[in-house]
């Protein structure tokens, strides 16, 4: 009788469990049993695998072969164990020895002719089995620089299972021809998921040679600065106005004004994406701001996640520390759009399906984007809209109260004027000069937020923000008498002053002062209240 056994890795979700797989050939009729909980991918291994080794020069055991996924109740999916079920196989028929197979993690798909393919998930997959103690893994040679963000695991990565054997085997390692140049390499298929492109507007970060400039945005002085804030406290934005005002533009330079993304946040969207296999070409690493622009025809399941089986991220997982853009946000359905509740306040998602349960990151900057109504003329002076009142209530209505409450700035957006096309005006910031205050106040707000766990303003409890890091005497009178008058609510009253926080670190004071509050409630109801909508501009 022949035993081995081997480890790899079965994702649910964005979370890996490290999975024995157990090879055991004993005398009998030639038969392949596939057993723990394998999906219909899965069980199509036994054809792959055998193929794999035939074609690699290796000889197939002609015995009874039962190999076991283990732990058992965990559900297997994909194709992504082809690699260690063939080694395991290869380890009982005494191919390669045993005992070197056992403290190994193999993540890879196998073609009929012997080729380690990529799989999706390789960067969350190396993190659970680096999680779990293990030291090395073998990937597929395309992947295994994302396998290699990982510190403190050795990454061997393969052409061929040709390769691994050799390797395993202390043979010589057989060299695979190149593929011919200009030809598009087939092994890439394997990473991305049809349909995820960039124009999809479903994914992708940005890299800096396409970033868009703010200065490239005509007027829009309020709505500059309430991108400003939101950039600097992680506030959620809401901008309402006429078509053709801006509000996509300055939405898309959202991302480029957010700080680089940090070690840990970069591994944490890398694997999110890498999962729903959206990893730029030739970037393992995703270190800026993500952006995602879902259509306003999305179901709930793209939006939150879901999908048959294991659940898959949708478009909030997707933007995880980034930017999700939501236009013509009345045009979702009401339902998708109250989904993003609880991912709003709690900075995850949680989805239950027969196949188990999901937590998925979504910790993201919400924008919304909205016109006053169907016809967009509402809000514009002579331009006739037809729409009826009742109509243009219930069209403004399909953003739930709720919803609009957890959202710290409201912004009416105005069209932009001709002497402003032409550039008569002062010409706005770039990108780059707001950025930079972006960054100092992120790292004030970092300094006096040390120690507890909150990153930035929109985090911190309200109990905090009231007791441990008052504001300076006086200065929430006017807030407060908007709570007594029912203009805010409790909820309200803590985003004020975490927006209060933000632009008094934008400006450099220790504590927001009354200007500070004013501007922020200013931000937050859309309602005047004297002050300029300008970052640090005299009272």
């Amino acid at each position: 009788m022949g035993f081995a056994r081997t480890c790899s890795v079965a994702l649910v979700g964005v979370e890996g469990v490290v999975v024995e797989v157990q090879a055991d050939l004993e005398p009998g009729v030639a038969a392949f049993t596939l057993v723990g909980l394998p999906d219909k991918s899965l069980t199509e291994s036994r054809d792959r695998v055998r193929a794999a080794v035939v074609n690699s020069g290796g000889e197939w055991p002609q015995k009874k072969l039962t190999v076991g996924l283990s732990p058992a109740s965990v559900p297997k999916g994909g194709s992504g164990f082809d690699l260690a079920v063939a080694c395991a196989v290869l380890g009982a028929a005494e191919r390669i020895d045993p005992r070197v197979l056992a403290d190994i993690v193999m993540i890879g798909e196998l073609g009929l002719d012997g080729r380690v393919r990529p799989v999706l998930g390789v960067l969350p997959a190396v993190l659970a089995a680096a999680d779990a103690g293990y030291e090395q893994v073998v990937v597929p040679e395309c992947t295994a620089a994302e396998a290699s963000l990982v510190p403190g695991i050795s990454v061997l990565g393969v052409r061929s299972l040709r390769q691994l054997i050799a390797v395993l085997t202390d043979e010589p390692v057989p060299e695979e021809e190149p593929d011919e140049p200009g030809r598009p390499d087939p092994m890439l298929a394997g990473l991305c998921v049809p349909g995820t492109g960039v124009g999809t507007g479903l994914g992708g970060a940005l890299d800096d040679a396409h970033a868009l400039d703010l200065a490239d945005v005509v007027g829009q002085a309020a709505a500059r600065t309430a991108v400003e804030v939101a950039a600097a406290g992680a506030h959620h934005l809401f901008l309402q106005g006429p078509p053709g005002a801006g509000k996509t533009m300055l939405a898309e330079r959202l991302p480029a004004v957010l700080p680089r993304l940090t070690r840990e946040e970069s591994l944490e969207v890398t694997a999110v994406h890498s999962v729903a296999g959206m990893l730029p070409p030739g970037r393992p690493l995703v270190d800026i701001a993500p952006y995602c622009a879902p259509h306003h025809s999305a179901t709930m399941q793209s939006l939150v996640g879901g999908g048959k089986g294991i659940a898959r991220p949708g478009a909030v997982s997707l933007a995880h520390r980034g930017v999700l853009f939501l236009d013509e946000a009345p045009e979702f359905s009401s339902k998708t759009l109250d989904s993003l509740r609880q991912p709003l306040e709690s900075g995850h998602v949680v989805i239950a399906r027969s196949a188990g349960v999901v937590r998925l990151p979504a910790k993201f900057l919400m924008v919304l984007a909205a016109n006053p109504c169907p016809c967009g003329r509402h809000t514009l002076l002579g331009e006739g809209c037809e729409c009826p009142a009742s109509v243009i209530r219930r069209y403004q209505a399909r953003l739930s109260g709720p919803l609009l409450d957890r959202v710290d700035l409201k912004v009416e957006v105005e069209p932009v004027t001709r002497s402003e096309l032409a550039g008569y005006g002062t010409p706005g910031e770039s990108t780059q000069t707001v950025a930079d205050r972006v960054r100092a106040a992120r790292e004030r707000a970092a300094a006096r937020l040390a120690g507890t766990g909150w990153r930035t303003n929109s985090e911190v409890a309200g109990h905090a923000l009231r007791t441990r890091w008052p504001a300076a005497p006086g200065a929430l009178d006017a807030a407060e008498l908007d709570l007594e008058r029912g203009f805010l609510t409790a909820r309200g009253l803590d985003r004020v002053l975490r927006v209060a926080w933000t632009v008094a670190d934008l400006v450099g004071r220790d504590r927001p002062c009354a200007q500070d509050v004013a501007l922020a409630l200013q931000l937050r109801t859309g309602v005047a209240r004297g002050v300029p909508m300008v970052i640090g501009a005299p009272s």
